[in-house]
Formats: structure tokens, sequence, C-alpha cells
């Protein structure tokens, strides 16, 4: 699976420019004025991970393909988009499409930049964003309550279990609530996720800063002031800094972000939170011809990651060759990791950990 990653937020808060850096392009306007984004910019990136580099060191294939993800830079949203104000619905339906939604939050000052409540005011602006998604989801949910309360009077067992379901959903919504820290059971989260509700997906909030500001933002106390849970994370983030650390060489960017007490770039940061919010690992394959970094969900099994692959992986799936990442650099080759006993075959139930190293046996 390729991650895919929505960045919103109100106009002139950094977005496009942290998507420019984020991508390493150029592609996304970043003009001083709203809707200055009128197409959703998309930019793939690949998944920083150093043990993949180490893997091409052992093995020395003819090719190495990083697990990637894709930014979606979608133009700002207003009081009023879930209704069309600005650019409206139209980008709404963008983020539908997206894993997760990173929100740019705006706390950086400078009077030659709009904003567009004429003030600096991360609460506001984070509550303004979660309205407009909620009362998106509110519209749908309604809509489709209505379809199915008519269809359950023919008395379906399974249509009267989803109207109890999108009652309870209207419900919470209308208390403004984001559906995601709802509660459900397996069956009720299967077809909630049929949905697609804006804000069922994971929410990252990105503070926006200016340079100066990175070293002294402390976390559990914006944290606070935005009234976020244990488990949401907010990651301060200069994207002028990100902005400039396109033009460095690796070393230069190691050195410049040790200045600025940064231990590493916000695209790390990003994608690994992303990881986290999501519950995703790494696994990896590696031989002559390619080494790849490919994304599967914590906890899955055998099968499933077979599946990342291609679907006739997961179907015909017989057994996977598995080695350790830390065994397989540690016996330095697949050859001497089988001759010391660290190659295992694994059935069906396995459960893959990151970093794994495997090859599928599987019938055509």
């Amino acid at each position: 699976m390729s991650l895919k990653i929505g960045i919103v937020g109100l106009p002139n808060v950094g977005k496009s420019t942290l998507f420019n850096a984020l991508t390493r392009t150029k592609g996304a306007q970043a003009e001083n004025y709203p809707f200055c984004t009128i197409d959703p910019n998309v930019g793939i990136v690949e998944v920083p991970d150093e043990r993949l580099k180490k893997l091409e060191e052992l093995v020395k294939p003819k090719k190495t393909i990083p697990a990637v993800v894709e930014f979606v830079d979608i133009a700002g949203l207003v009081k009023g988009a879930s209704e069309g104000e600005g650019l409206g619905n139209k980008f709404l339906a963008n983020i539908r499409e997206c894993h997760a939604i990173a929100q740019v939050i705006r706390f950086f000052e400078d009077p030659d930049v709009i904003h567009v409540h004429g003030g600096i005011n991360p609460k506001l602006d984070m509550d303004v964003i979660h309205l407009e998604l909620i009362l998106a989801d509110l519209d749908t949910v309604s809509r489709k309550l209505s379809e199915t309360e008519k269809k359950a009077k023919s008395g379906d067992k399974e249509l009267i279990k989803n109207t109890s379901t999108l009652s309870r959903l209207k419900e919470a919504l209308e208390a403004e609530k984001l559906v995601i820290n709802m509660e459900f059971t397996d069956e009720e989260k299967k077809f909630v996720k049929s949905l697609f509700l804006l804000t069922n997906k994971p929410f990252l909030y990105i503070a926006n800063l200016k340079e100066s500001q990175l070293a002294d933002f402390d976390a559990e106390k914006v944290k606070k002031d935005l009234n976020l849970g244990n488990f949401e994370e907010i990651l301060p983030i200069s994207a002028k800094v990100e902005e400039d650390l396109v033009s460095f060489s690796d070393e230069e960017a190691k050195e410049y972000l040790k200045e600025l007490g940064l231990k590493e770039s916000g695209l790390n940061a990003v994608i690994k939170s992303a990881y986290r919010l999501l519950g995703l690992q790494t696994y990896f394959t590696a031989g002559e011809q390619e080494n790849r970094a490919w994304t599967v969900r914590i906890g899955a099994k055998a099968p499933e990651a077979a599946g990342v692959i291609h679907t006739d992986f997961e179907r015909g799936f017989i057994k996977a060759e598995t080695i350790s990442y830390q065994d397989f650099v540690d016996c330095g080759s697949e050859v001497a990791a089988k001759e010391k006993g660290k190659m295992r075959m694994e059935g069906k139930e396995y459960v893959v950990k990151d970093g794994d190293i495997m090859h599928f046996k599987f019938n055509v």
C-alpha cells in the first residue's frame, strides 16, 4: 500500500510552502492570497529508511525501490467550505481519498502575510477546519440515514443495525465530535469505513513556526491549549527551514538541523508520525535484481503482507522465507543467514514484524 496524506489548513498558513519543501518541488504556488492552490498538487516522496541503504550495501542489487508517501496539497479551506464557500466541496472530496489528514496551523507572525481571520489564533483556525469537515460529514450521514431508514422498514436486520449506527453518527456530529474519536464494534467499523467520512481519518497537526520559534516550542503546552488528546500529535515545523533544506547536501542538512536543535527534518517527522497514527510498518524483499521496501499494517499476517506485492501472492500463499533485519545484517547475506539457521519458514498465521526480510512461495 502507498500512504496518502492530505495537507489541509486555512489560506496563507504555509501549506503550499510546506508541500513544496516536503516533496522537494516547486510545484505548488505559494502566493500571498487565498485559493492560490486551484487544483490539488500531488507529490511522491521516498520514506526515509537507513535499513534499506544498509541492505543495498550488502546485497548490491541492480535497483533499490523505497516505500513512498503521496502528499496532496489541498486548497485552503475557509468557514463555509462545506456549503461551497471558497472552493468548497471540490476540495473536501479530495480529502476523502487520503488515509490521513495533516492540518497545518499557523503559529508564525508576519504582517506581510495576510491571515483570513485578521490575527494569529491557532485554536480558532483548528476549530474552523474541524467544523467544516464535521458539517460535510453531517450532510453525508443525514442523507444516508434518510435513505436507510426508508429501506429498513422492510425489516432487514442489517439495515436496521446500520440505521442505529447512522443515528449515533448524526448525534455525535451534531455535537461537533470527530468520528475518529468514537467507539464502534468491528461490524460497525466496517460500515462506517464504507461511508468515507472525513472526520474518520487520523489527524496529524503541524505547527508552522518561524525558525526562531523552533527551539522553545512546548508541544505539551500547545496540545493542552488546542485541547488535543494524549494520542494526538503536534509537530513543530518551520516551512521556511524545510524549504532551505531542499538546496542542502545531506551533510549540510544534518549540520543545519543540529544548529537549530532538531534531530530530523520535518519530512521525516511527518512520515514517522503518519506511520504511527495509521499503525503501519515496513518489511523488505531483497535479491540481486531488486531490493524493495513494502508498507503493511502492524499485526498483518504473512498472506496479507504477500498481498501488498500482488493479490495473487495472497490468494496462493504457501509460506514465507523470513529473516529478521538484524539477523540479515549480522550474517551479511541471505546465504550466510540460511547457513546459520536464521532463515525461518513461516506459515499463514505468522505475524509480520517491522524490518522482516521476506520471500513468498505461492501457487499461481
